[in-house]
């Protein structure tokens, strides 16, 4: 089975955007398609980065601790979690270094 490249440099860029923001605690992030502000967000504090990536624009949002999840109940024990959204949705999560990606309901066309 090979692995999807697209896949692999998605993976690539969360994790980059995942550890420049929180382990690293960067004011920006860089990836190969650009520089982008970490900006915090009003209420909570929270780190949240808007980037591009093959022309899609993606969310990173930290985990809110505060919230009934199980992302922020492994934030609550120090995890560091920031979720990725594409236009609203939720396509993934990376909690300490590791990516966990969400399935959509409709395949993609290829």
């Amino acid at each position: 089975m090979t692995e999807d490249p697209e896949k692999s440099e998605l993976d690539y860029a969360l994790l980059s955007v995942w550890r420049q923001a929180l382990l690293e605690g960067k004011k920006r992030v860089h990836l190969s398609e650009g520089s982008y502000p970490v900006q915090h967000t009003s209420k909570n504090k929270l780190s949240q980065v808007d980037f591009d990536f093959l022309g899609q624009r993606i969310r990173g949002l930290e985990q809110n601790p505060a919230t009934g999840s199980r992302w922020a109940e492994l934030a609550r024990k120090g995890a560091k979690v920031m979720q990725f959204l594409i236009g609203g949705r939720y396509i993934a999560a990376v909690a300490d270094g590791k990516i966990t990606h969400f399935s959509r309901t409709k395949k993609r066309d290829r």
